[in-house]
């Protein structure tokens, strides 16, 4: 078992699960995992399996659980899958890390073409692989001819579909080819074709045009292929633009309100961890509103402190109630909070919500 852990700053080496913890539950294994470097905000894992060359062992991970021992951060998942996910099939697994209060990225299925002239006639002694990079990161390699589909052949020319699972890579920008064969063969690949399985457009174009040969007694051949052009490009960029004049509009429908917190003032008063608030209106409520930047200080929410935001919402009416908590995250995290008051200039109004708690 094998893992890679995706963040902010970069993504690990690949982790082989050999530390095991002692004393294991039932149906439960624990390892502990130590990265040389940090990765900051993780935001995914790759779970997978390797050295099953003369193997038809598989492994049906239920659940996943993963705590950084320092901040006692914890994400959990249920996974219910089964690896290999067939004998010579893809030998991963992807799933996004979804922290409180964020966004996760989404598990998204890429259709990926190739056009070539004999790789269908070689596929039983050739081992493909893909590693498609995005700006979100990459898929890893993946094997491309265990589950061919669409396979189309003319005199000339023919075309296969392979469906890849894997988080959302953001806009692609190359795809790294890896070519191993058990014969001496050539290959003649003309371009891929890549898109997202559930749109129509973008198609991402990546011209090869290249005979390979491929020796059965030296190293396996690799290709980096940039992306050549866009199908649909315009299309997206009219979207883009048409939803940046859509947010411009509704941003002048929207309220100010300065909300200003106030910490009490007792011992082990101030938190660390990221405070949120929801404001109730009698026309309406906000979103979730994340209170980070505030005005007086780099710390917030320190003991005896006020801090003060500002920002932005649809418009609620007058305002009745607030819903406002944090999500755990760090040592001693408990906060006690005063009260809340919220000043909205347009309706000359001031509302405020005490706590003492």
């Amino acid at each position: 078992l094998v893992m890679v852990f995706y963040g902010s700053n970069g993504k690990s080496n690949l982790v082989s699960m050999e530390k095991k913890v002692e004393h294991q539950a039932k149906n439960q294994i624990t390892y502990d995992i130590h990265l040389p470097s940090d990765l900051g905000m993780l935001y995914k894992v790759r779970l997978g399996l390797q050295g099953l060359e003369n193997s038809i062992s598989q492994l049906s991970p239920c659940y996943f659980k993963m705590q950084n021992t320092s901040t006692l951060d914890t994400f959990r998942l249920t996974i219910n899958k089964t690896l290999p996910l067939s004998f010579n099939g893809d030998r991963w697994i992807e799933f996004p890390i979804e922290w409180p209060l964020k966004e996760a990225l989404s598990v998204v299925t890429y259709h990926l073409t190739v056009y070539s002239r004999n790789i269908w006639s070689e596929r039983n002694l050739l081992h493909m692989t893909a590693c498609i990079y995005g700006t979100h990161g990459d898929s890893g390699d993946r094997s491309l001819l265990w589950s061919l589909q669409n396979v189309q052949q003319g005199e000339d020319n023919e075309s296969f579909l392979v469906t890849v699972d894997a988080v959302e890579l953001g806009e692609l920008d190359k795809v790294v080819l890896l070519f191993s064969s058990k014969a001496d063969c050539k290959l003649d690949i003309k371009k891929l074709h890549l898109k997202e399985a559930a749109k129509e457009h973008p198609i991402y174009v990546f011209e090869v045009n290249e005979a390979l040969f491929v020796d059965k007694n030296k190293a396996e051949i690799q290709r980096e292929i940039p992306v050549t052009f866009i199908i649909g490009e315009d299309k997206q960029k009219n979207d883009r633009d048409n939803n940046l004049h859509k947010d411009r509009s509704q941003a002048k429908n929207l309220t100010e309100y300065t909300i200003k917190v106030y910490t009490g003032d007792k011992r082990g008063a101030g938190t660390d961890a990221n405070v949120h608030i929801i404001l109730f209106g009698n026309e309406d409520k906000s979103e979730v509103l994340q209170l980070s930047q505030s005005l007086e200080h780099q710390d917030p929410f320190e003991r005896g402190k006020v801090d003060t935001f500002k920002i932005k919402t649809k418009h609620l009416g007058n305002l009745h109630s607030i819903e406002i908590g944090h999500d755990g995250k760090g040592f001693a995290s408990g906060w006690f909070l005063e009260k809340v008051e919220i000043t909205d200039a347009s309706r000359n109004s001031v509302y405020c919500f005490n706590c003492n708690r």
